[in-house]
């Protein structure tokens, strides 16, 4: 190569994979010029598309460009090249008319380095406008769903709202007498009672003894002091009312048909109970996870149990204070409900009378 050709590589007229002056020079999408059929080759080899220069990776085969001004430069470089003889020194070319020449090939860079720019602030516009086209139209997407969730919000919350307000007729202290229409015969099942529990022969009292009572059975609880009733309800209201008398445990409520009635259980909420407990003759809990404790302002000596299974409400009332002790509300029931009875420990004698069903006094 020339003296003149060597001083001309570094602007840029060499092909970087061929390492000679281009021939039919062509553009890739990341800006850079190579000789067609050497990208071709380079392209027919290296899978994934790759730019040999930028290392720039392409998904698809990039569709080329003819660089037509390059490719003409190339052309004016080759014959300036071909017009210097190779034994020429150098400095013998220093001259005006190299300069003017080597000027000449500068601004025509220029030129081209300017038109690039513009097709790239071009492409990027054209690209930020359809993005924006897709944002505006997403955003009227979302603000049409919007409206249509926001009437579904409003009747949503309408039944919440009537949900609450019958659920709060329901909980007013003075509503005792209204819940006492919904009574229900209730007897205990002596399949389910603990070993140790002693059941009255009509199934309306029971008591727990120091001594086993019954054999075992699936049903039967083998380490709760507990007892169901024979009768189950899964849709409507029920009520019945108990006799706490003389007694420093016991614990009350529903349960759910499927609780573990093996081993040792926690009778909680979490579990399947719906619970109210006296413990140590004064303190009483809501059966939770943990023991959540209830302020009362007398001690129950009757306590009524009401149910609405669709209303999800489950109340326990001071029946001769005619007062609500606790009430469980937003519950969810998806099977049998059965009334749940524990007499709980003897307490050395102290805790031996009976919880017994009574019938409702009007």
């Amino acid at each position: 190569m020339s003296a003149a050709s060597s001083l001309l590589t570094e602007d840029q007229f060499l092909c970087s994979i061929c390492l000679d002056v281009f021939t039919d020079p062509v553009t890739t999408p990341c800006g850079h010029n190579f000789c067609k059929a050497c990208i071709t080759k380079h392209w027919d080899i290296d899978i994934p598309y790759q730019c040999p220069t930028c290392r720039n990776g392409f998904n698809t085969k990039p569709k080329l460009q003819v660089n037509t001004l390059i490719s003409e430069m190339a052309a004016k470089f080759r014959q300036s090249a071909q017009l210097i003889p190779e034994e020429v020194p150098r400095d013998v070319y220093s001259g005006t008319k190299l300069k003017t020449w080597m000027f000449f090939l500068a601004c025509l860079m220029c030129v081209f380095m300017a038109w690039m720019l513009i097709e790239t602030i071009k492409e990027k516009q054209k690209t930020t406008e359809k993005l924006a086209e897709g944002f505006v139209k997403d955003l009227k997407q979302e603000i049409s769903e919007l409206k249509k969730r926001s009437t579904e919000v409003e009747q949503l919350y309408v039944a919440q709202q009537e949900k609450l307000r019958k659920q709060k007729n329901l909980l007013h202290e003075s509503d005792l007498k209204r819940v006492q229409q919904y009574e229900v015969n209730v007897t205990l099942d002596p399949d389910t009672a603990n070993a140790w529990l002693i059941l009255s022969d009509d199934g309306k009292q029971v008591h727990c003894c120091d001594v086993k009572y019954l054999p075992d059975n699936p049903k039967r609880f083998d380490s709760s002091d507990s007892v169901l009733a024979k009768q189950s309800f899964s849709s409507g209201r029920f009520y019945y009312e108990v006799q706490v008398k003389r007694k420093t445990y016991w614990r009350l409520g529903v349960v759910r048909e499927s609780i573990q009635r093996k081993g040792s259980t926690l009778p909680s909420l979490q579990d399947g109970y719906w619970t109210i407990c006296l413990l140590n003759g004064d303190s009483y809990y809501v059966c939770a996870d943990p023991l959540v404790r209830l302020s009362l302002k007398s001690r129950p000596q009757k306590v009524g149990v009401f149910v609405d299974y669709e209303e999800g409400l489950v109340s326990f009332y001071d029946v001769d204070a005619e007062a609500l002790i606790y009430s469980y509300t937003g519950c969810s029931f998806t099977e049998k409900l059965y009334p749940f009875f524990s007499p709980l420990v003897p307490d050395d004698g102290k805790n031996s009378a009976p919880l017994i069903i009574s019938p409702v006094s009007l």
